[in-house]
């Protein structure tokens, strides 16, 4: 018996430009053959990306995720109150605890969120949580008029026991979730109008102090300890982050996330950014503005903050949604507006479908709404690939994110080799990093041992990293290209066949 008959399970990934001695491949370097591909401007689903659509439910009154609503929104479904419809894979899901801001949460709401996670994979979504004590405001007399204290949050010491409650849910559903808001803190989870961590609106303090950073950055830190390092927080200011990193007197012109220091499961490289006044105002109504601490009074750093912000969200999860339409022309279409510039600038992966209408009608009507769906987050574009057989197979493949983001969660990238008589498949996985293709052009270049004798289909595949999903097509990467995707398999076709002898 000759040894690769006794060696096949253990197939080998090789270096580029390195080959094989096995005995089983051809002996003479064959020329290589290039391959060309026809990009697709059709609109289709892809995993963790494009428009989300909104859910809540409460603790005492749990509505649970449906799963024929879900299969409708994967289908592509109209927005109540919009003049557009969208496809979408991720839901956003408001858990509000209110009446818990005293006390531990039951143990049949953790069993609810688990319910609600089982009916996401089955659908093949991935959730956005966010938990919140409040979304409810109480006008007054008070400076902001439209909402007075008291806000209705949690102290500190039941925040971080309920992040302790939630934290096994979490690990355990992991694969289902795209990433977590940090929420908890202010009215809508939003961390501005708080009881508990510092008011820095005109109805409280006007800034905040140290121990606010500090109990925030609490909050934060046990937000992160309770995800796997593979799953990032967003916070809703990039002060936030820049203060949970590098202290309370991190200055507005903090060093952003670098290259480098991306994708390593490091706390600063697994904070992203949920910006829910997109284009609203100059500063995206205090997005980008400065609260200060306790020596230091809030200054303007809109242009310094939206730099970071800009560098950071590289290689971090961004997303959110538009809340006034105010702020028009510069939230319209090109070219009266940069609705569009702004997306690849802060480098968005998703967006709130149902709000704001008023806003996202406009990019309808002004025709640039199709450009956003398909651009939101990655849009991966295969351009051609070359393949060379001899005592190794050389393959290099050249391909355009053409989206607004880089993937943000990590995932193998694979060469499959199917034996066109058998169907077995041979996998070999790319020395990549995905969550670091940024938008433009993205190049692999590798040798992979070649298989036993036969005839091979060639394929690229782009699974979840979770066992749970690695196999449903319906959370593998389709490319945007025509005559590729294998809808059954979620399998990516390179439309060329190799035979070893």
């Amino acid at each position: 018996m000759r040894p690769w008959l006794m060696l096949i399970s253990a197939l080998v990934i090789m270096s580029c430009g390195k080959t094989s001695s096995s005995d089983n491949t051809a002996s003479t370097q064959q020329s290589a053959t290039k391959v060309t591909y026809t990009e697709s401007t059709t609109d289709f689903p892809n995993p963790e990306r494009g428009f989300y659509r909104y859910s809540e439910t409460t603790v005492d009154n749990y509505d649970p995720l449906d799963a024929q609503t879900l299969a409708g929104f994967r289908a592509g479904q109209s927005v109540s109150g919009t003049v557009y419809n969208v496809l979408s894979t991720l839901v956003f899901r408001y858990f509000i605890l209110d009446g818990y801001t005293g006390k531990a949460l039951p143990a049949s709401f953790l069993t609810n969120i688990t319910k609600d996670c089982a009916t996401a994979r089955a659908a093949g979504f991935k959730l956005i949580p966010r938990f919140t004590y409040t979304v409810s405001v109480t006008a007054g007399s008070c400076p902001e008029q439209f909402i007075c204290t008291p806000y209705g949050d949690a102290p500190k010491s039941i925040v971080l026991n309920h992040i302790s409650q939630l934290k096994p849910v979490l690990q355990a559903n992991a694969d289902v979730i795209a990433c977590v808001q940090l929420g908890f803190i202010g009215t809508w989870g939003e961390n501005y109008y708080t009881d508990y961590f510092g008011d820095a609106s005109s109805n409280g303090q006007k800034l905040l102090y140290d121990n606010n950073w500090n109990d925030r950055a609490e909050v934060l830190k046990a937000m992160l300890d309770a995800l796997p390092a593979d799953r990032m927080v967003q916070v809703r200011y990039p002060q936030i982050k820049q203060r949970f990193v590098y202290g309370v007197n991190a200055p507005a012109s903090s060093a952003a996330l670098t290259q480098d220091e991306a994708a390593l499961g490091t706390d600063k490289a697994r904070i992203g950014f949920h910006n829910d006044c997109f284009l609203a105002s100059a500063n995206d109504y205090g997005t980008y503005a400065d609260y200060g601490n306790s020596s230091s009074s809030p200054k303007e750093a809109t242009t310094a903050f939206r730099n970071y912000y800009s560098m950071d969200s590289k290689y971090v999860v961004v997303g959110g949604e538009t809340c006034s339409d105010e702020y028009s022309p510069q939230n319209d279409c090109e070219p009266a507006g940069h609705a569009e510039q702004e997306f690849g600038d802060m480098h968005y992966s998703f967006l709130n479908a149902d709000y704001n209408p008023d806003v996202n009608n406009d990019w309808q009507t002004g025709g640039c709404l199709d450009n956003i769906k398909r651009k939101l987050g990655y849009r991966l574009v295969l351009k051609d690939a070359s393949f060379q057989q001899g005592d190794s197979l050389s393959v290099l493949i050249h391909l355009q994110n053409t989206g607004y983001a880089a993937p943000y969660n990590p995932r193998p990238v694979q060469l499959l080799l199917r034996n066109t008589a058998t169907k077995q498949v041979y996998p070999y996985t790319f020395n990549t990093e995905i969550r670091k293709w940024l938008t433009g052009a993205v190049t692999l270049q590798q040798s992979f041992v070649l298989p036993p004798a036969g005839t091979y289909d060639l394929l690229l595949n782009l699974p979840d990293k979770y066992t749970s999903l690695n196999t449903k097509p319906l959370y593998s990467v389709r490319l945007a290209n025509e005559n590729v995707w294998e809808e059954t398999t979620g399998y990516n076709k390179l439309n060329y066949a190799i035979t070893v002898k």
